[in-house]
């Protein structure tokens, strides 16, 4: 494989793969967040080297804070109407 061609391919590749995580992050926000917090909590905890637990630390996503008009149940989607 000639090395330009090869260069091209990593170019293509790196170019989906930031995509996709583009696309994951609009359109799947929660399923992100999830992916996230499950990767974190291994690194971040007791007996971890400081180096994973810093890596664990910048992979987990920022706390949410519940609004106070929110029941903070951190579901940011719109409420389904109650059923009486």
């Amino acid at each position: 494989m000639d090395a330009g061609l090869l260069a091209q391919y990593l170019v293509i590749a790196v170019a989906v793969v930031i995509s996709a995580g583009f696309v994951a992050r609009r359109q799947f926000p929660n399923a992100v967040r999830r992916l996230r917090i499950a990767l974190a909590v291994p690194m971040v905890r007791d007996g971890r080297p400081a180096w994973l637990r810093a890596l664990g630390r910048r992979v987990a996503p920022p706390a949410s804070l519940g609004d106070a008009s929110c029941g903070g149940c951190d579901n940011c989607g719109p409420t389904p109407p109650r059923q009486h």
